[in-house]
């Protein structure tokens, strides 16, 4: 294998597209696991099964959709489109990284004594198939299947350390998930304007019906997340919603005025202000549920 097929193997996986797995974390912090190694060990296998997998998935979409992205501006230029990632090396490097995610699958099944995680492991990477297959042409069905694989990875992360899922979790992540999903919606169809047709289901969408699922989405998430704030393990965490609003609305702004959206990972980590958003975020939330551990 040439050093050129390694190096485009390496950028088939997507390594920065394993920033959306941060999701794993998210029932270590709010179960308040963070300070138990056997968990974190937990958290950390997890969070790269999930990576592994979900980069077997992108090979399979990136075989499949190869010819649309030939057409698409940026797309185009991704390994297998452009021919810098044979068939057959894309077909290795698929089956290897899920082998290679079902192989920690394992190891946290062997540490809990569960099969729990392989399954919900299972399921996000049959939800990742049927999105790639069928859910990415129908419109609306696109964007809430892959809401839905944000979703299996709190429920993975949750089910590693053996805690329960908390519907406020579960509204939370498929809020937000919703929200990034018609904002990129949103940005794809600003930036490829007549060019729509690279991908299939966008052609359906207009820009004021997308206005419109923002609005609702955007409400829901921050309904949600206050109820959660004052409702949730210590009404303490209204010191969060700041951050959660900055957040929401500087991604908005980033995709109305900057062009951004389209690749939501890549906006995380280019975009210093939401990039300290989440580290303060982060920090408060911890710091908030470590101060209150006994509150209802």
């Amino acid at each position: 294998m040439t050093v050129r097929v390694l190096v485009a193997s390496l950028r088939q996986l997507r390594p920065k597209q394993w920033a959306k797995n941060v999701f794993v974390l998210a029932a270590a912090v709010f179960a308040r696991r963070y300070t138990d190694p056997q968990s974190i060990a937990l958290t950390l296998q997890a969070f790269f099964a999930f990576s592994f997998v979900s980069s077997a998935g992108y090979v399979l979409n990136d075989w499949l959709d190869r010819e649309a992205d030939r057409r698409h501006p940026r797309k185009q230029h991704r390994p297998i489109a452009s021919g810098a990632l044979p068939g057959a090396a894309a077909a290795v490097l698929g089956v290897g990284s899920a082998a290679a995610g079902f192989g920690l699958a394992w190891s946290v099944a062997t540490t809990t004594d569960s099969a729990l995680f392989p399954l919900v492991l299972a399921a996000y990477l049959a939800t990742t198939l049927s999105y790639s297959l069928y859910f990415k042409h129908v419109v609306i069905l696109d964007v809430m299947v892959l809401a839905l694989c944000y979703v299996w990875r709190v429920v993975g992360g949750a089910v590693a350390i053996a805690v329960t899922v908390s519907p406020w979790l579960f509204l939370c992540t498929a809020f937000i998930s919703l929200f990034i999903g018609f904002n990129k919606r949103r940005a794809e169809l600003s930036s490829l304007g007549a060019n729509a047709g690279t991908r299939a289901a966008l052609g359906s969408y207009s820009q004021a019906m997308i206005l419109e699922y923002q609005a609702i989405v955007t409400a829901n998430t921050v309904l949600s997340y206050m109820l959660y704030a004052v409702l949730g393990p210590t009404p303490w965490m209204v010191l969060t919603v700041p951050f959660v609003l900055y957040g929401l609305f500087r991604y908005i702004y980033l995709v109305d005025q900057a062009g951004a959206g389209a690749a939501p990972d890549e906006d995380l980590l280019r975009d210093r202000p939401i990039l300290a958003t989440v580290v303060l975020y982060a920090l408060v939330a911890i710091a908030v549920l470590q101060l209150a551990p006994h509150a209802a």
